[in-house]
């Protein structure tokens, strides 16, 4: 199978019967995707076009994404919009605290697109986000998916010194196919980043990835060891699905008992937490990761 970049316009295949999701519906989840859309904001639920959606809405929470929905990568795999981004929008952090006090939301994740367009890839607005989020919700805790700032601590300890108790950077996918898979980000930084928080024993280190992009088991437990070995303490383990026919392809859909697999040997390898299943994102059941 080609899985070169200029030929991904591929049939999406059928999906297996495990994958199924369902559609969103129900009074709490109309709720939600009013509250967001009244205050401008941005999910990476829908940018990323996430399976899990119908459950987490319609359980109350949401992943936040800011500094705008245009991102400066093109990852092979995400669904993202691309692009020239717009200006940073300073009056995001005050709709974004004001939404999540009106959710009533005692755990948020917040995310956000890259922005190799600024200066400081976003770091001083990802920190100022999280402290008026904290300031304006007193108690709540908050995972921070970040991007890589290209590996560079001063920038990665801005969002560490503002306090969020969860700080999570995806490897999304093996050394091999890391060149194939995402646009810019490199496998060493990414591991850089994450050795970053867990060095400042201040945030706890997360990260995930996908499979069902061509790696083999060997790969994705290699990637587990890599990952223990700079501190990592919560790990999720997902299907990759392919958003368009401009995507990847899916190479192998994984079958639930490999996840289970994937999910023992996580544990054994001293992970604190591993998510692995079909439908799991990184995001899924945040909240208990803290």
């Amino acid at each position: 199978m080609n899985h070169s970049k200029e030929k991904c316009y591929i049939m999406m295949q059928r999906k297996p019967d495990w994958l199924k999701i369902e559609l969103p519906q129900g009074k709490q989840y109309l709720d939600i995707k009013e509250v967001i859309a009244r205050n401008k904001l941005h999910t990476i639920c829908v940018s990323g076009k996430c399976p899990n959606l119908a459950e987490c809405w319609g359980n109350g929470t949401a992943t936040f994404m800011i500094l705008g929905e245009i991102c400066t990568r093109s990852c092979g795999f995400c669904a993202t919009k691309t692009g020239k981004p717009l200006p940073v929008d300073w009056d995001e952090l005050d709709r974004l605290a004001d939404t999540i006090s009106k959710m009533n939301l005692k755990h948020c994740v917040i995310t956000s697109v890259d922005r190799d367009d600024l200066r400081d890839y976003g770091a001083e607005f990802w920190a100022e986000t999280i402290r008026y989020v904290k300031k304006k919700n007193p108690g709540i805790t908050l995972e921070t998916l970040i991007p890589d700032f290209l590996g560079k601590a001063e920038l990665i300890h801005k969002v560490i010194d503002a306090g969020p108790e969860i700080i999570s950077h995806n490897m999304e996918t093996v050394r091999r196919l890391t060149p194939l898979v995402r646009s810019r980000a490199k496998y060493d930084i990414s591991l850089k980043t994450i050795e970053t928080v867990a060095k400042s024993n201040k945030s706890k280190p997360k990260s995930g990835m996908m499979v069902g992009l061509g790696e083999t088991p060997e790969e994705v437990v290699q990637t587990m060891d890599d990952l223990r070995a700079v501190g990592c303490k919560v790990l999720t383990i997902g299907q990759y699905l392919q958003p368009t026919r401009r995507h990847l392809p899916v190479s192998e859909f994984i079958t639930p008992d490999q996840f289970k697999e994937y999910k023992r040997i996580g544990l054994d390898k001293g992970f604190e937490f591993v998510e692995s299943g079909p439908l799991v994102r990184s995001s899924y059941r945040a909240e208990r990761h803290v």
